[in-house]
Order: C-alpha cells, then structure tokens, then sequence
C-alpha cells in the first residue's frame, strides 16, 4: 500500500513539473513571436501622405513641365466652393483631395485633349495659417492643422486680454467676406461658433 502511494506522489510530482516546464516554454516562446502589422509605412492610408488632403482657404500652386508651349504657374485660393480655375479648363474641385489626386484630375483635364502626353502637372501647398489680432495674449499667425472655430482659434493666440469686447469679434475670410461673432453666445451655443479656414483673420476689437 505504501508503494502504491509513493509512486503515485512521484508520478503527480512528474506531471507538476512538466506541465510548469510546458508553461514556461510556452511563455518564453510567444515573446519572442513577431508582431507583424498589415500597415506599410508610407502606404496609402490614414497615416501615409497621401492621408493630408487641401482643404477650403489652402492657396494651391500648380506648375507645368515637359511641353514646349507652357502654361504660365498658377496660384490660387481654393474658393467656398472647394474648387479652384485653371486656363482652358475651368473649375476644378480641390478641396478634399491629396496634391497625387488633384495633379492626376488636372493632367487627365489637360492630356490629350490641350496637350500631349509629355505634360507633367505639379501641384504644392503653402504653409496653411490664420491669423488672430486684436485684445488676444498672443496675436499674430497661427498654424492651421485641423478644423477649428473662432473661439478655439482665439484660445489658441492665448485667449481674450482684459479689455476684448468678446461680443463684436470680426472674422474676415480669405476671399473678402466678413462675419461679426459674438463669442459669449457661441461658447453657449456651438452653431453660432463659425468655422476658420486657412487665410482667415480674426480680429477681436478693445472694450470701450
């Protein structure tokens, strides 16, 4: 009797320490397993280039190469409307698209319809920015790296000084439209907040 109890103390002792010794194995081998991702870098994708797309207030230059007759540069204003207006072409939408899209819908426009297949279509993108003066802590340009309204742009050039009228702040749009906001309202009321493009000025006056 007691040989049996011995050796089934020694073959559950056996089981223990081999199963602790498959754990630890086990362990040790799924940390050093890869990790592979499905993203390549500079893929298109959320996070590739081609992800930062011009938007309403962008001012877009487009240059021409590789025929003899050339188009001069144009620089414009992407317009309310999301598009701008190029030579022989007219409006093209390019609010919403990457500078890859937009070369691509100006070129197919252009070829072979105006010229021949040797014409290349560069499209680049200022620095986008707006600009906030007045009674602000901080005034002058800021840059523009998303969408945002009066009262953010206003907390980013530092909020209102001491002395802003917060009621009357004019906001004057790149293609020389104005509106006058009353930033006590929009804080209570986000539809009254309007958006700012890149271009924009904001101007917040003095309290008298």
């Amino acid at each position: 009797m007691k040989l049996l109890r011995t050796v089934s103390r020694r073959g559950l002792l056996v089981a223990c320490l081999a199963l602790t010794g498959g754990l630890v194995f086990t362990g040790c081998r799924s940390a050093d397993v890869p990790v592979f991702s499905s993203e390549v870098p500079g893929s298109t994708g959320t996070s590739g280039a081609d992800s930062d797309v011009f938007a309403i207030g962008n001012i877009v230059t487009v240059t021409f190469s590789g025929v003899t007759e050339l188009l001069p540069p144009h620089e414009e204003t992407i317009k309310e409307d999301s598009t701008i207006t190029l030579p022989l072409i007219g409006a093209v939408k390019a609010a919403g698209k990457s500078a890859g899209e937009l070369q691509k819908e100006i070129r197919d426009r252009y070829v072979p319809k105006y010229y021949n297949s040797n014409l290349t279509v560069t499209v680049k993108s200022q620095l986008r920015v707006y600009y906030v003066g007045g009674q602000v802590r901080n005034p002058g340009r800021q840059e523009y790296i998303g969408t945002t309204t009066v009262t953010k742009a206003i907390q980013s050039a530092g909020d209102f000084t001491d002395f802003a009228n917060k009621k009357k702040v004019k906001l004057m749009r790149a293609n020389g439209k104005s509106s006058t906001v009353n930033c006590v309202k929009a804080l209570e009321h986000p539809e009254l907040d309007l958006p700012v493009f890149p271009g924009d000025k904001i101007v917040v006056p003095r309290r008298w």
